[in-house]
């Protein structure tokens, strides 16, 4: 059987044989005889549908509805693309969405779900292990807007969440790696013990097991469950985010190939790290260490010093500033963590100064 976390209103089901509960739930509840979706992308169609629908009887006249992969289709115009395919397949409000696939189905094929009809039922079946440990998990659904990461959205918690981590050896080394961001903060912001496994870790493709993904996925939950709508508590998930949506986000804008989640994340860990000395003495040896390891595993960002002010303008449009103050998760200590710090331009300009310090050629 697979393992199983309650979250907010619903189970997380962990393990290769999810499908089973899937395919069970399908048959013996309200969902029997309702119109199913399944929104794929050109990746998940051909690697893991062919998987879901081997395992789950449930599913076979389900409708699929695809859209491009990538973060520059997380956008309303590719949810007003869906949301009209949903109406011209005569989709109603008694209707099942099934997300499968990475951070970007999770997030808009739940924002889709929550506001088509006013709100249709939809599950999280994540297929990357950025989205296992993280996007798939705790409600947070959304769109980019203007290039600016997650504008547009609102709170929309899954009937379930199926994650089954074989779908991880169809990833190439780099979405594996994107979502080992996720997997190092959890263990930075809650867990020194788990940090300490995480920094064994040599090759993530080889080195990743069932184990250190549950462990990260249940850090999350049980995050999300203290504090569902990031009224306190659950800001802490945000550490390296407030700097590495601004790196994203320029990338998206300037890049030809624009740099992944984890990769921006990655980048915000560092400067955050550094602020994180600057402002609550996390020790030397701390920043030492998390720098050292993160530029091991992640390759690093050309940030260029005459750019640094198009970064500070971009986190001025942050979700977590009050009253025109940038505000931080920040580390007191390996495995601790303290949220809505606010910290100064001047501050800020260090650490990416920092940053580039640590990683220019």
């Amino acid at each position: 059987m697979s393992r199983v976390l309650q979250s907010i209103g619903h189970n997380i089901y962990f393990g290769d044989n999810a499908f089973v509960e899937l395919d069970e739930l399908l048959r013996t509840t309200r969902y029997t005889g309702c119109r199913k979706f399944i929104m794929v992308d050109e990746n998940t169609i051909k690697h893991c549908l062919p998987v879901l629908l081997a395992a789950t009887e449930e599913l076979a006249d389900a409708e699929i509805i695809e859209t491009e992969s990538g973060e520059k289709n997380k956008s309303l115009d590719v949810c007003f693309q869906l949301w009209s395919a949903m109406s011209e397949l005569q989709a109603d409000r008694k209707s099942l969405l099934l997300n499968l696939g990475g951070g970007v189905i999770c997030d808009m094929g739940g924002f889709v779900a929550a506001t088509f009809k006013r709100g249709i039922d939809f599950i999280n079946i994540p297929t990357s292990l950025l989205a296992q440990v993280d996007a798939a998990i705790g409600g947070k659904t959304g769109v980019d807007l203007n290039n600016i990461k997650n504008q547009v959205g609102l709170f929309a918690f899954p009937e379930e969440v199926f994650v089954a981590p074989k779908f991880l050896e169809t990833l190439p080394p780099s979405q594996l790696k994107s979502g080992f961001a996720e997997v190092v903060k959890h263990g930075l912001i809650a867990d020194r013990q788990y940090w300490n496994s995480i920094r064994e870790i040599k090759k993530v493709r080889n080195d990743i097991t069932d184990d250190i993904i549950f462990q990260s996925l249940k850090i999350k939950n049980n995050i999300v469950v203290e504090d569902p709508e990031e009224a306190n508590w659950r800001k802490v998930l945000n550490f390296g985010h407030t700097i590495g949506h601004a790196f994203e986000s320029y990338s998206l804008e300037h890049d030809r190939k624009p740099i992944s989640h984890g990769e921006a994340v990655a980048a915000g860990m560092i400067c955050e790290a550094f602020l994180s000395h600057r402002k609550l003495g996390l020790g030397r040896n701390d920043l030492h260490e998390i720098v050292s390891f993160i530029l091991r595993v992640f390759d690093s960002y050309p940030v260029k010093k005459e750019t640094f002010t198009d970064f500070i303008s971009l986190m001025r449009n942050d979700k977590k500033n009050v009253k025109g103050e940038i505000r931080f998760t920040l580390l007191s200590r390996i495995g601790s963590a303290e949220v809505d710090k606010p910290c100064s331009e001047e501050e800020i300009l260090a650490a990416l100064a920092f940053y580039r310090l640590n990683t220019f050629q």
